[in-house]
């Protein structure tokens, strides 16, 4: 079952917590597209895209899309004051540097290390890995905005990674419909809770152990 727009929205806006004043965050296609609607109006960041944008504002209203301003995954965004464009070498070229200070994607599996594998499933025809590789070896912090499971119930948080990875031990936050986990040097810590899932519906639906903080913080919004 998919998520509900509700659902995505929440994942987006909690992701939208980590954003500090100042940062360059890089954004993938899917869920983390909608984290610019959730940014607090005291928090000044640019959003770059790896087709050459930096400094996207939020999604534009009905009816004022500009055809040639979009994400990288060819959505209309807008562009905030101070924004620029860029070709996508030297797009490519600030994320190598390690210029990006957040990158938040989406994920098919990861690991209990923070392994990453976002990029294809076998047997299925896909446009190719995109920035995935270069941002989640050289952005500072990666965050994963994913469902819990996939479609057929099957965890997507597990123990080793069964699909190609993107790069390994990568991930610093996942985030999905039901709880939020920090990657620790020791395997994953649950951190947070998403009412009104608790911690036995999360150890179901979780492919390898995990430790729970002391602080567990229910998110209320």
């Amino acid at each position: 079952m998919g998520m509900g727009i509700d659902i995505r929205n929440k994942l987006a806006k909690r992701a939208a917590e980590e954003i500090q004043h100042g940062m360059l965050v890089n954004l993938g296609i899917g869920i983390p597209s909608l984290v610019p609607n959730h940014l607090s109006k005291e928090v000044t960041v640019m959003f770059q895209a790896e087709n050459g944008i930096t400094g996207m504002g939020p999604s534009p209203i009905n009816g004022e899309e500009d055809e040639n301003l979009c994400n990288a995954g060819g959505f209309p965004v807008t562009l905030t004051t101070g924004g620029s464009y860029c070709d996508s070498t030297a797009a490519f070229a600030m994320i190598r540097k390690g210029r990006v200070d957040l990158t938040i994607l989406g994920s098919l599996e990861v690991s209990e290390k923070g392994d990453l594998a976002n990029w294809i499933v076998p047997g299925k025809k896909v446009p190719g890995m995109g920035g995935a590789m270069e941002l989640a070896q050289k952005a500072k912090k990666v965050i994963v905005l994913m469902n819990h499971c996939d479609k057929n119930g099957n965890p997507k948080i597990v123990k080793e990674c069964k699909l190609p990875l993107t790069s390994s031990r990568c991930v610093d936050l996942i985030i999905t419909e039901l709880a939020v986990f920090k990657v620790t040097d020791k395997g994953l810590l649950l951190t947070e809770l998403f009412p009104p899932c608790n911690i036995t519906e999360v150890i179901e639906k979780t492919g390898c152990e995990f430790d729970v903080s002391e602080k567990l913080r229910h998110i209320k919004y």
